[in-house]
């Protein structure tokens, strides 16, 4: 077994909200041939049939508002562009246009086409970097939050599509149950009770011993404590604290992308200024979905799920078998076992699923009782394969 999985006892993982890849990391091609983003010449047409440019102008807030659409059926617009024939094609060209019906307004329509320049996005640039980005993580359905999220917990969301707060069909338990099946330990940390975790109605009902909160994941970093597996929510709400007023840090249209970096910086952090903690550790940040900011690489096909959605659910008048990921997001792994730089190739496909895989194989083993989808999606431990730990890794100033 290589040194880094060997050495491994605490997976990590931190989901953001509503960012597509190219509109985070896309500037990185420039300094970067190897990572799939953006050349400058990719663009849409407006609603006049003029072409929207990819720009690296993308404002830290003010700029999306209203919210991208992001429901399936205008994610179907973004991908296919209004094409409903048999046999479609995805062309990325629909993002402008679904953009275009939130205020009607062209000028404000073609910013959805904005990136960010690497310069301005210092930590999960860093990170990039510094350890491994992943050129091919897709969200798993095409369509919003809940149903994305639902995959990393359970690698089903068990053929919904839309923002359903408590599922009724739940033919797989969640990896938190499976690995206290098997004497692990899971915990998801929200981040406190004004801001509280997206999934308590649907993931874990009656079972408040897999919930902690965000200052309880910062105490277990600092006293060696932290379980096997960790899945970690952003503040999702601007509200006051005792310590004071806080920002929303989860980087959703419209919140401030800033306090969103500065929150990736505190959860890495955390991690690696514990010394033995940062030895045993990989930490995976990533997005629940694109959030109806373009993305230029088509979502490939998926082994299918058992499940499907109906015409009535997904709002495109077509019913949905699971058979195609959603649209890419930016998906950053960090542990001293990776290789400084390390980009993982395009024809590596992940998705949501590939959390509960990765954790299901690491701690568990052999676990069949689990989704087509999570048994097909791959796994990413191993890139942590330096023979040595690395002591070149960086600690942000907060």
């Amino acid at each position: 077994m290589p040194a880094g999985l060997d050495a491994l006892r605490h997976i990590v993982v931190l989901m953001m909200e509503n960012r597509s890849f190219d509109h985070m990391l896309g500037g990185l091609k420039a300094v970067d041939d190897r990572i799939d983003g953006l050349d400058g010449t990719e663009s849409n047409p407006d609603t006049t049939g003029k072409e929207a440019r990819v720009a690296p102008k993308a404002a830290y807030q003010g700029q999306l508002d209203p919210d991208p659409g992001h429901h399936f059926h205008e994610v179907d617009l973004q991908i296919f562009n209004g094409d409903t024939s048999a046999g479609r094609a995805p062309t990325m060209k629909g993002f402008v246009r679904s953009y275009y019906d939130k205020r009607k307004s062209v000028k404000h329509s073609r910013q959805i086409m904005y990136s960010f320049d690497p310069a301005r996005l210092p930590v999960i640039t860093t990170l990039a970097q510094q350890f491994a980005v992943f050129n091919s993580w897709f969200s798993s359905i095409p369509g919003p939050t809940l149903c994305n999220r639902a995959f990393a917990h359970y690698g089903t969301s068990f053929g919904h599509v839309g923002m359903e707060l408590l599922y009724s069909n739940q033919k797989y338990i969640s990896i938190y149950e499976r690995l206290l099946a098997a004497g692990r330990t899971p915990k998801l940390y929200y981040f406190d009770e004004k801001s509280s975790t997206l999934e308590v109605a649907n993931l874990l009902d009656n079972q408040g011993q897999f919930f902690g909160t965000f200052p309880q994941f910062l105490a277990d970093c600092r006293d060696g404590t932290l379980p096997d597996y960790s899945f970690i929510e952003p503040n999702y709400v601007d509200h006051d604290s005792p310590g004071g007023h806080l920002l929303a840090c989860d980087q959703h249209p419209d919140h401030h992308v800033m306090a969103g970096e500065r929150f990736i910086a505190q959860v890495y952090n955390a991690i690696r200024r514990n010394s033995e903690l940062w030895r045993t550790t990989a930490l995976l940040i990533t997005y629940d979905e694109h959030g109806g900011l373009f993305d230029h690489v088509p979502p490939p096909a998926c082994t299918p799920d058992e499940f499907q959605a109906p015409p009535e659910k997904t709002g495109t008048g077509m019913p949905f078998a699971f058979d195609r990921l959603g649209v890419r997001v930016p998906a950053v792994l960090v542990s001293p076992w990776i290789a400084k730089g390390l980009v993982v190739p395009r024809e590596r496909v992940f998705e949501h699923a590939s959390i509960p895989a990765t954790v299901t194989q690491h701690f568990i083993g052999a676990f069949d009782a689990r989704s087509p989808r999570e048994k097909n999606a791959s796994t990413f431990l191993d890139l942590l394969s330096e023979p040595t730990m690395r002591t070149n890794t960086p600690v942000f100033q907060l």
